[in-house]
């Protein structure tokens, strides 16, 4: 069936050529069509659905009912068909009853066909039908055979736009000229003003139908060359360093534009008779279908990466390369895009690129964390924003909150305007108090560090004003890497990053990968299918499940130290035997160090994370036996919450200020103390001013937080007077009020205590 499969794809695009070409009214063709695949593919049954008036109707068929064409109609999202469009999906099913989302019709007489296949008709990146072939047989269709009905849907699009048989792709929006509000997902915090640039023309292939072959193989080979020489240019050319995550993500971008996989997919759409655009947008779309099915942000991230490069590929083979930064920002711009690469990115003027808005987007994508690095705010998750917008509109983009304002009056102008004022206004405060130290109005100094990822964020602390990185998350170089990082690769960042924070401690965390955060790399099978991935086989678990992997960024760590102190966390510890098989681990590599006679670390202080509340019971074994530890208020609270804080019906659940979590923190703390055994708040709690007095008022003295929360946090410790806010919390701990958060931001008012 497969061989048969793949000869036939171009036996129906030489038939549609010739339909198309003969004269007739569209219904006819679609007729004749529907007669031409069923019989090249050996199908019982095949039907084009087109979308009209927001319904799918079956426009024309082979084996069902005749006197249902016109008459079945189906919602989008509704039935096999429905589902299809709506999520812009293929399905592929052996017994098409079973599916969740069959929906039978009594007037096609399809109850005896048993297999069903449908790819979506797409047009300017919108569904605009579906074309389907059933059998008889219940048996899942090929591969090839599914390429070849994407390759139909790709030219039956061009011949239906033409006849204009269905709606607009995408409907002229009706909109006053009023302001709209659109809310996101905050990628990288910031605020900006700025006019609508589109990252990219739309290039609608035309024509679809190759007449040379083997021109067309040329023009795409050519387009690959220009293509990879661009990429090359572009790592040699970035501005951020040669070291690092960010080098990495232009590896693994360059990677996949030398992928032969991806030229070879190409390749064999063109000799199935497509051009050179045709090929390139049919393997985009079956990328785009098969992200649908991935559940893994890191494999989705790809992806996207993947598709990034097929629209400059598709740029260069139809001579329109003209990107907005290929043709050059003129004035202060918000970026808009579906997606963005991070090598495309990079190209924009940095002076004028104000922000990017994304239809798409996530945290760990390789585009945020460059992002993030070069201080551009981003915001993702904007549903239909290019089409909610018209090039040139003016843009008011709050990425702290996450929000976009298209088209302001001018009073929102104005609004905002006074809003930027107050931000600078105030950073310029934060940098004024940068070099001081934060001490309390009573005298009691507090720690305040922050957590890192990047080689660069070590290079930019005495920018912050930090006393040094508490949490360094040794991770992100294996997130953004396409494969395991080795000893070496390792050992490299983190002399990086001891040499930029010079004199300032820097306190690593081993590896927390795995569970919600799974590397393609590193699957395990009975974790994809855990209903709870944060709770399951992650971190120091999985590194002493792989003692491999741990003993090289023990290795790592301890030559990268060499004649420093190094400070080493264990994250996820469960119970006292964990810590301590994590440590002997480190020690083993440090015997092995002093016999190769390498240089060692001037001293290691080790320490751990705790964020399963287990941990806290067994404080009394712990804590003579570690150097310091480190509570992560993140996973803790969710923890202890049983509460998902990715799931916003719980955002009123997941509370820092609940007495509840503020009497399981105080406890800890004060085991510590008494232990003598210094104890540090790692996390979002103590990055917010309000909550950071909170934790000083149950005797906290440590912080390690983000870059950004470490001016607004000194400044509300220089304001605090520790010995009252302790009183009062031992008040409010004893007799809890209603609301807590309440109670404590009427407190801190009132003694003039700066929370923001």
């Amino acid at each position: 069936m497969a061989s048969t499969a793949a000869a036939s794809a171009r036996e129906i695009l030489t038939g549609l050529h010739e339909i198309m070409a003969k004269r007739g009214s569209a219904q006819s063709k679609l007729d004749r069509v529907v007669d031409l695949i069923a019989e090249a593919m050996g199908s019982d049954v095949c039907s084009i659905y087109l979308l009209r008036d927001n319904y799918l109707e079956l426009f024309a068929t082979h084996g069902l009912r005749k006197e249902a064409v016109h008459v079945t109609r189906l919602r989008m999202g509704e039935g096999l068909v429905g589902t299809i469009a709506g999520e812009g999906r293929i399905l592929n099913l052996g017994e098409a009853a079973q599916h969740p989302s069959f929906a039978y019709r009594p007037e096609t007489g399809e109850e005896r066909f048993h297999s069903f296949a449908g790819v979506p008709i797409v047009r300017l990146e919108s569904p605009i039908g579906v074309l389907a072939v059933q059998n008889a047989d219940p048996r899942g269709y090929e591969d090839v055979e599914i390429e070849a009905l994407q390759t139909v849907a790709m030219v039956l699009s061009e011949m239906i736009a033409g006849a204009r048989l269905v709606d607009g792709a995408r409907r002229s929006r009706l909109r006053s000229a009023g302001p709209l509000r659109l809310s996101g997902l905050k990628l990288v915090a910031g605020m900006a003003k700025g006019e609508a640039v589109f990252h990219e023309p739309r290039i609608v292939v035309e024509h679809t139908v190759a007449e040379d072959i083997e021109a067309e193989r040329d023009r795409v080979y050519s387009a690959f060359r220009k293509m990879r020489e661009q990429i090359d240019n572009m790592a040699k050319e970035a501005e951020f360093g040669t070291t690092g995550e960010h080098q990495e993500i232009l590896e693994t971008y360059r990677m996949f534009a030398y992928d032969e996989g991806w030229s070879r997919r190409i390749n064999s759409a063109i000799d199935s008779g497509l051009t050179a655009e045709a090929a390139i947008e049919r393997v985009q779309q079956r990328t785009r279908a098969r992200m649908q099915e991935i559940d893994d942000p890191l494999l989705k991230e790809r992806m996207h990466d993947l598709e990034d490069l097929s629209n400059r590929l598709l740029r260069i083979v139809s001579g329109r390369m003209g990107t907005a930064a290929q043709t050059g920002l003129t004035r202060d711009a918000v970026l808009i895009a579906r997606n963005l690469g991070p090598a495309e990115l990079l190209e924009y003027d940095r002076r004028r690129l104000k922000a990017v808005l994304l239809e798409e987007g996530s945290l760990t994508s390789h585009m945020t964390i460059v992002a993030r690095a070069i201080g551009v705010p981003v915001i993702g998750r904007l549903h239909d924003i290019r089409h909610s917008v018209e090039d040139g509109e003016t843009i008011l983009v709050d990425g702290d909150n996450g929000s976009v304002i298209i088209r302001p009056n001018r009073q929102l102008l104005l609004g905002f305007e006074q809003r930027m004022a107050l931000s600078q206004r105030r950073r310029a405060e934060f940098a004024a108090i940068r070099n001081l130290p934060a001490r309390t109005r009573d005298g009691v100094k507090v720690s305040v560090m922050v957590n890192a990822g990047l080689a660069e964020d070590a290079a930019a602390l005495p920018m912050t004003g930090a006393d040094g990185i508490g949490l360094f998350r040794t991770e992100f170089q294996f997130l953004v890497s396409a494969t395991l990082p080795g000893r070496e690769r390792q050992q490299r960042l983190y002399t990086k990053v001891l040499e930029f924070a010079r004199e300032r401690p820097v306190v690593f965390r081993t590896v927390d990968i795995g569970g919600d955060k799974a590397l393609p790399y590193l699957t395990d099978e009975a974790e994809e299918q855990a209903e709870n991935p944060a709770m399951g086989w992650r971190a120091l678990r999985l590194s002493l499940d792989r003692s491999t992997l741990m003993r090289a960024q023990a290795r790592a760590l301890i030559e990268a130290s060499g004649g420093k102190v190094l400070r080493v966390m264990f994250p996820m510890v469960s119970e006292p035997w964990e810590y301590e098989e994590a440590r002997g681990i480190f020690e083993e590599q440090v015997d092995w160090a002093r016999k190769a006679h390498r240089k060692l670390p001037a001293r290691i202080e080790f320490g751990v994370m705790i964020e399963v509340p287990s941990l806290a019971e067994m404080l009394d074994q712990l804590l003579p036996r570690v150097d310091f530890i480190s509570i992560g208020t993140n996973d803790l609270t969710q923890f202890l919450f049983a509460a998902d804080r990715s799931d916003p019906r719980l955002a009123q659940r997941y509370d820092w200020l609940s007495p509840a979590i503020l009497r399981f923190l105080k406890r800890v703390l004060d085991s510590a103390r008494a232990a003598g055994v210094p104890a540090r708040i790692c996390g979002e709690m103590a990055g917010r001013p309000l909550e950071a007095m909170a934790l000083i008022g149950i005797g906290a003295e440590n912080f390690s937080i983000t870059p950004a929360g470490v001016g607004p946090v000194k400044a509300m410790v220089r304001s605090l007077d520790a010995a009252a806010v302790r009183a009062r919390l031992d008040q409010l701990l004893a007799r809890p009020p209603k609301d807590m958060r309440k109670a404590l931001t009427d407190w801190a008012r009132k003694h003039s205590v700066t929370i923001g």
